[in-house]
């Protein structure tokens, strides 16, 4: 049994299962329609094997495992029978109710590999957000002298997402499970949480840094692994191994189309600058009716790396650049796990070892990156777009930087032309360019990223900005010093100030390539002539952000130290 067996490292594996010759490969995925078309498609792969599909959320109930998390939490009686199969004692109806021992009782495989990110799907539920939603639903309780309905609501949500008692009970459903139908072997494909980053990680799904939400994942991926060493050192339990990539797992396609967020394509809005909002006291994060709907998708070259997200080039480039989080290819850690399930010695199997152990950046995939990069150069020289940020990975501040050099290449086309302006004469310039170019303008827009002009006081933008965030909030009070600490978050940022700061990094970054020596071809340098190309000139927006994360660690603080 594959758990997760529609995904990336999934499907990997059992492709990778054929030459094993099993009898059954059951595909479990969370979509009915995921399972059935991975069955579909492996069936015709491999007929000498039986497919089964198996679908729904492993961590409710069967009769829960197709319904949505939010139309559970929605309702009362469901909401409450949700907390309690996580709180009450483990019982024998919570047990055998549940959803895996539902799958494993069907099937009674003598494997099963788990290649669900568990984390992610306990940790992003974000306790944070609904802690703040109880004490503000506290406050009111306190002013009005009464404990209201939205309280007690809010109270059940919040036990109710609290990852470490849903990772318990999920390790407790799990070994009598395994225990009970004498499964032989649990393997976990695991997870950092960081793609291998340290807590100065770049790339969080929140303005704050460290994001409290990325550290709660990365906490339960650590958690699990815990719990699994001690289940496998319980004696008569089955053999427990894992492997944890600590890379980002690429990739499953490469392609041009429309741009996917949330299931549904990003639509294009555009404010050209006779429509500016100016910056009063109060800023409204979401605005429905702003920004002049365009009747249009985004639609640009995007490289698909399954669970992770659907990456642009400029993405995909500052990612996997080296002291970024690089990656690995499913293909490997399919590899891996077979061969520790055969019983051989991989070296990565993290139970056994579990700093050592972890599945960094690999060789292959280093050496496949630039193919990678270079087909999608060509589709995007095909297709007439420029594929910079999506901002579907975050922070808002990779998708403001990506622009910004995109911007400066646009307007004064090498390094050095930058470097000879001056900050006030590149303001104006950027301005005016973004003011005439609307395809470029509606891109930054419309994926909630606002412009903020050189005056400082008003911004183009959508009916979204991704800067200031939060989901309790429903507006901020202006000040200058907000609008400086928003612009560094995520605001394409047209002033004065910021193009003097970019001057000063540039200007690094070139003394940095001079000092290597033109004859210097020793591999002592990774930032050396050749990284940059001949004329050192370009200003590649993935290859500068990269620089910028890895050199900048007092400005932003973004490299890894171990690879």
């Amino acid at each position: 049994m594959v758990l997760g067996g529609w995904g990336l490292v999934g499907s990997a594996i059992c492709r990778r299962l054929y030459a094993e010759k099993p009898a059954d490969i059951i595909v479990a995925s969370l979509r009915r329609e995921e399972a059935e078309t991975a069955c579909q498609i492996y069936s015709k792969e491999a007929p000498h094997i039986r497919f089964l599909p198996e679908w729904g959320d492993i961590f409710v109930r069967y009769e829960y495992r197709n319904r949505p998390r939010e139309e559970l939490l929605s309702d009362q009686t469901t909401r409450r029978r949700l907390m309690l199969d996580v709180m009450d004692k483990l019982s024998d109806d919570i047990l055998t109710e549940s959803t895996i021992y539902k799958m494993v009782e069907a099937h009674q495989p003598n494997l099963v590999i788990d290649c669900i990110n568990s984390a992610t799907g306990l940790a992003y539920q974000d306790s944070f957000t609904g802690s703040a939603r109880v004490l503000r639903e506290l406050d009111a309780a306190r002013d009005l002298g009464e404990l209201t309905e939205p309280l007690q609501v809010e109270i059940e949500r919040f036990l109710t997402c609290m990852a470490v008692p849903q990772l318990v009970r999920h390790i407790e459903i799990l070994k009598n499970t395994l225990s009970r139908f004498q499964v032989q072997t649990y393997f976990k494909i695991g997870t950092t949480g960081t793609g291998g980053m340290g807590l100065n990680i770049p790339y969080t799904h929140s303005e704050e840094r460290p994001s409290r939400v990325l550290m709660a994942k990365s906490a339960i991926g650590g958690a699990q692994s815990l719990l699994l060493m001690l289940l496998g050192r319980a004696p008569g339990e089955p053999a427990v191994k894992e492997i944890k990539p600590a890379a980002a797992i690429a990739w499953k396609s490469i392609a041009y189309g429309p741009v996917m967020k949330g299931g549904k394509p990003i639509e294009i809005y555009d404010c050209p600058p006779e429509d500016a909002v100016p910056l009063g006291e109060v800023l409204h994060p979401h605005m429905p009716d702003q920004g002049a709907r365009a009747n249009d998708v985004l639609k640009s070259v995007f490289i698909d790396t399954g669970e992770n997200g659907t990456f642009s080039y400029g993405e995909f480039s500052a990612i996997s650049a080296i002291g970024q989080m690089e990656f690995v290819t499913p293909e490997e850690i399919a590899e891996y796990t077979v061969l520790e399930v055969k019983g051989a010695t991989s070296g990565y199997d993290v139970i056994s070892a579990l700093e050592a152990s972890v599945l960094g950046p690999t060789y292959r995939a280093g050496a496949m990156r630039e193919g990678a990069l270079k087909v999608m150069r060509d589709l995007q020289e095909k297709h007439g777009v420029e594929s910079v940020a999506f901002e579907l990975l975050g922070p808002p501040r990779l998708s403001k930087l990506l622009y910004e050099v995109h911007l400066l290449q646009k307007v004064c086309g090498s390094l050095s032309s930058v470097l000879k302006s001056s900050a006030k004469e590149l303001s104006k310039k950027v301005e005016l360019f973004v003011g005439r170019d609307r395809g470029i303008r509606s891109q930054i827009l419309s994926i909630g990223i606002p412009v903020l002009l050189s005056d400082g006081r008003s911004m183009l933008r959508g009916p979204e900005v991704k800067i200031p965030a939060s989901k309790v909030r429903a507006e901020f009070r202006v000040t200058p010093e907000k609008i400086d600490d928003w612009a560094d978050a995520g605001w394409v940022d047209l002033r004065e100030k910021n193009f003097a700061v970019w001057q000063a990094r540039l200007r690094e970054l070139k003394e940095e390539i001079e000092s290597v020596p033109a004859g210097d071809t020793s591999s002592a340098a990774h930032w050396n002539r050749a990284y940059w190309g001949d004329d050192h000139e370009i200003l590649d927006p993935g290859k500068i952000v990269g620089w910028i994360f890895v050199r900048k660690e007092g400005e932003f603080g973004g490299m890894r130290v171990k690879r």
